[in-house]
């Protein structure tokens, strides 16, 4: 039914076997199919993605791959990796594939990475459980592999916990790890969901080095199209557990059958597709919601590590009903900008005021008023949501704090915030680990949302969320701005996203502002390098004309 056969395959070996293969999980005493009966290959040398909306069974499908599902979870069928059956194998034999036949790149590096040792810690871990190392030269191989994703100052890194990483170099770090024992199959469950542009270029080019050099199979489990273009030979498209459509890159981009694939790609953002946004004279005429001015942001020194200045002399305004867009790379200071914004962070220099009021330097009693009207969804909803109450009491709790609402007007407002971020009632009483990474995401929103704020920081709100539900989303958005009037900080590495929302946007490289304009200035007539550079490696949901972009980007680079 979902057989992928391939031609000009450099080896006739199917590095993974999956027939008539299921997954379902037991819940409230019900057996709850999410994945059923899926049937493929992927060959050595080749890219499978795997591609479909948050639920739809992607994850699930490779996860279980490797028996990594919770208890409540039942597999049925045949996986076989290089000949050997994974259904129902012994434990001491996963454990030895793992990581080094088979390995994976997590969707969620914050809670994947243990928060507890060094990233260098768990990279020279992998190494020395698959290899006979010794501990000098697994450290040299760590390094070694931090340097090629491109980890800034790798040797300082090595030394960090998780947490002391921006979530791009977190992403970057898990790669490492990933990409250590030189895997005959990567599992690359959305690789690129928290890098910019320019980085997620250079993690595809070293994804496509390793398949290239080892010959690796590699199974690809992703929302972003454009990423599928770039990488994918084939690609198979899953709606609600089941196998819709599939075949090579070319067919499906250029003609899909089914109505849902179609959907999936008109649902794409593109550069430029929308008319460009701007503000009313009444709203230019306000005051500004936000305002930092010449803001500098540090990070104190914490044991060896020196204190880290993150952000220099930063300063923009927003106003009512606007929302201006952050962009930059990885570490350049975006995320440490809207927490300041919000009273996360102090500012060690400069001002920061939110709806006149300065909270450069807040007391615990200003930083509870402010927090009122502010709201922020962060960029990991699995580590942001307390994983031991349920989403509903997750979303009402600021409504419950604030003393907004309570008993049953509570539960009608976890409800309409439900119904808002297009989440079923049902699951107000589901915990975050039984949702899937986009349905997280939307809970984190609809929390950020529930006291209905001036100001909204949003960082990354749309990473981890598939195409189509991404589309209803940004409409909800600017639905829920036209209501509700509120400024907005939007920060994203996804230049599409931020072209369809964004009345200006900013550009940050560094700690520093390197350019701010309206969209059509950023977007068509860039000024900065920096600027150009990031618009050159946004990737474009079409094989063809991304392959032109990538031989081309690679042309600039030699």
């Amino acid at each position: 039914m979902t057989q992928i056969n391939t031609s000009n395959q450099k080896s006739s070996q199917a590095v993974l076997e999956v027939d008539n293969y299921s997954v379902d999980f037991w819940v409230d005493g019900v057996w709850y199919p999410a994945a059923i009966d899926m049937k493929f290959q992927v060959q050595a040398g080749k890219v499978l993605a795997i591609v479909g909306e948050s639920g739809s069974g992607k994850s699930t499908t490779a996860m279980g791959l490797m028996d990594l599902l919770a208890s409540n979870a039942r597999v049925s069928g045949s996986v076989k990796v290089r000949g050997e059956e994974m259904i129902g194998a012994k434990k001491a034999l996963l454990r030895k594939i793992r990581g080094r036949d088979v390995a994976y790149i997590f969707q969620e590096p914050m809670t994947a990475l243990n928060p507890v040792y060094t990233i260098g810690f768990q990279i020279v871990e992998t190494l020395r459980n698959h290899f006979d190392m010794g501990p000098n030269e697994a450290k040299a191989r760590a390094i070694e592999l931090l340097t090629m994703v491109e980890i800034p100052n790798p040797e300082g890194s090595f030394q960090k916990y998780p947490h002391q990483l921006s979530g791009g170099q977190r992403q970057r770090a898990m790669i490492a790890q990933s990409l250590a024992c030189d895997p005959a199959l990567l599992v690359a469950d959305e690789p690129t969901t928290a890098l910019d542009v320019t980085v997620q270029a250079e993690i595809l080019d070293l994804i496509r080095g390793l398949k290239d050099r080892l010959n690796s199979a590699i199974l690809l489990i992703t929302h972003d199209m454009g990423v599928v273009a770039d990488l994918a030979d084939d690609i198979l498209v899953m709606k609600d557990g089941l196998c819709v459509e599939k075949g090579t890159a070319d067919q499906i981009f250029n003609r899909p059958v089914h109505p849902y694939t179609q959907q999936l790609l008109a649902a794409v953002p593109k550069l430029g597709s929308v008319a460009v946004r701007t503000l009313s004279k009444e709203q230019k005429s306000q005051e500004p919601v936000l305002r930092l001015k010449n803001v500098s942001i540090e990070y104190p020194k914490n044991g060896r590590i020196p204190a880290f200045r993150a952000v220099t002399d930063f300063s923009l305004e927003i106003y009512p009903g606007e929302i201006v867009g952050l962009v930059g790379e990885s570490g350049s200071g975006k995320t440490t900008v809207g927490r300041a914004a919000i009273g996360l962070l102090p500012a060690v220099e400069g001002s920061i005021e939110i709806v006149g009021r300065d909270i450069s330097k807040p007391t615990d009693k200003e930083l509870r008023e402010i927090r009122r009207h502010t709201g922020i969804v962060f960029q990991d909803p699995a580590s942001s949501l307390n994983p031991r109450l349920p989403i509903g009491e997750s979303i009402g709790e600021p409504l419950f704090l604030s003393g907004d609402a309570k008993g049953a007007a509570l539960d009608k407002a976890v409800e309409e915030l439900l119904d808002q971020v297009e989440l079923p009632r049902s699951y107000r009483n589901r915990y975050p680990h039984e949702l899937s990474g986009g349905q997280r995401q939307r809970v984190g929103i609809a929390r950020a949302l529930a006291l209905t704020p001036d100001l909204l920081i949003a960082d990354e709100p749309t990473s981890a969320l598939d195409v189509s539900v991404q589309a209803r989303f940004l409409d909800l958005l600017q639905e829920l701005q036209g209501k509700l009037n509120f400024a907005c900080l939007f920060i994203s590495h996804d230049l599409a996203v931020v072209d369809i929302l964004s009345h200006r946007i900013a550009v940050m490289q560094n700690g520093f502002l390197v350019e701010v304009g309206d969209r059509d200035q950023i977007l068509k007539n860039p000024q900065h390098e920096y600027t150009k550079m990031l618009i050159s490696a946004v990737p474009v949901p079409d094989p063809a004309e991304q392959k032109i972009r990538r031989e081309a980007r690679l042309a600039l680079k030699k």
